[in-house]
């Protein structure tokens, strides 16, 4: 054997014994510490050998491995203690498989499969827990995201229609995949980790799902309990603040060329806007009324998929429409009117052009920004229709410091 080969031999050695050790950890019946190791060590010297005799040699070694576990709980199931699932039967064969991987120089694929094996083991008991606490509405969320993601996205064509060739379906589901996919995380996150159990925690959670729904929800609650104006008013804000690393994370995965330049802008806000939240915490920290669970629509809901959909598509053909016909300046005021509702549609659409090089990056993250100080000017009205007197004096107060910054920014920032 060449000398070569001894380094996935020893590397199937330990990611066996990493394994095996927390199935003994676990107390796991039939395989240990050392059968792990070496079944993983049976996969590398089977794929080795397939080298030089043919692939059935993985083949074999599988089935036998396989016969060895039927045959071991065959012995087990006459026994007073009953068997209970076959997690370390499948795990068993994953780590053989992992070893063939090492022989065949999948290197870094067989070490992640291995580690990945041994943490999903270990968080049996989170995992479980996080199934038991999830409802009816929650696992209809991820099952409507699954809908939208793998039945309907890839049926799309992926091809351009229309004039200015912006409207392509296949690109435009694909947003629509990303947005409901960070507001269901989001969605799940508050189900998960309850939201009423701080301001901090429910704004951080209202602005993952949309802070926009965050601010009607509670604007509604400071109603019915009117001592929880300035609370209200963090979590509105946090969530507020919450929205400039959402648009940073949507740039970042349709146009990560684009990040670094738009970044330091998208940075100077959100920490201008944490400012402004941490001093709204601190005076509202002697007031301690109940915070209710974050109440929002499920985010999966087809219909406004379909509408987020076209909103986004019916941007992006403006975009590209008022640049042809007005150039720059007037893209934005189709920013400040499509940020009115919805921030996500002119973040992505203008993350799009500039990555393709339809926009110049000076003119697209001032885009985003107007947007985005539309939509702070959105529920600064959506507050004072259904929020009391006190949450709005506070939230102007908050929303307007906000949007100063912002014109500063905009005004000050070298193009």
């Amino acid at each position: 054997m060449e000398s070569a080969n001894w380094q996935p031999l020893v590397v199937a050695l330990g990611l066996g014994l990493l394994v095996g050790l927390q199935r003994e950890w676990a107390k796991s019946e039939g395989a240990g510490i050392r059968t792990f190791a070496l079944i993983t060590v049976l996969g590398t010297v089977c794929g080795l050998l397939a080298a030089r005799s043919g692939g059935w040699i993985v083949a074999a070694g599988l089935l036998g491995v396989a016969a060895l576990l039927v045959n071991m709980n065959l012995h087990r199931s006459g026994s007073a203690k009953p068997h209970r699932g076959q997690t370390t039967e499948v795990a068993a064969l994953l780590m053989f498989a992992t070893g063939a991987l090492l022989a065949f120089g999948e290197t870094a694929i067989a070490i992640t499969v291995g580690g990945g094996v041994a943490v999903l083991l270990q968080w049996k008991a989170p995992l479980h827990g996080f199934v038991e606490r999830i409802g009816q509405a929650e696992i209809r969320a991820v099952f409507r995201l699954v809908l939208i993601a793998l039945v309907v996205l890839p049926l799309l064509p992926n091809q351009a229609y229309g004039p200015y060739g912006v409207l392509n379906p296949f690109q435009l589901w694909l947003m629509v995949v990303l947005i409901v996919g960070i507001s269901v995380s989001g969605y799940l996150a508050s189900r998960y980790l309850d939201s009423g159990r701080g301001a901090l925690l429910g704004g951080v959670l209202g602005g993952i799902i949309s802070s926009t729904a965050t601010t009607i929800s509670y604007a509604r609650q400071s109603r019915r309990t009117p001592a929880f104006a300035s609370l209200g008013a963090v979590i509105i804000l946090v969530a507020s603040t919450v929205v400039f690393l959402r648009v940073a994370v949507e740039v970042a995965v349709v146009a990560p060329s684009v990040l670094p330049q738009v970044a330091p802008q998208l940075a100077v806000m959100a920490i201008w806007m944490l400012v402004i939240a941490v001093g709204s915490y601190k005076l509202a920290s002697q007031e301690q009324p109940p915070v209710e669970r974050l109440s929002v629509d499920d985010p999966s809901e087809l219909a406004p998929a379909v509408v987020f959909g076209a909103l986004y598509a019916l941007v992006l053909f403006a975009v590209a429409a008022v640049q042809d016909s007005f150039g720059d300046r007037g893209l934005y005021v189709v920013a400040a009117l499509s940020g009115l509702t919805d921030i996500d549609a002119i973040t992505l659409s203008t993350a799009q052009l500039m990555d393709a090089g339809g926009l110049d990056i000076d003119t697209g993250w001032r885009m985003m920004l107007v947007g985005a100080m539309s939509n702070i000017i959105f529920k600064t009205a959506v507050v004072a229709s259904l929020g009391t007197k006190a949450l709005l004096s506070r939230i102007s107060a908050g929303f307007g410091l906000a949007l100063g910054g912002g014109v500063v920014l905009l005004w000050l920032w070298p193009g």
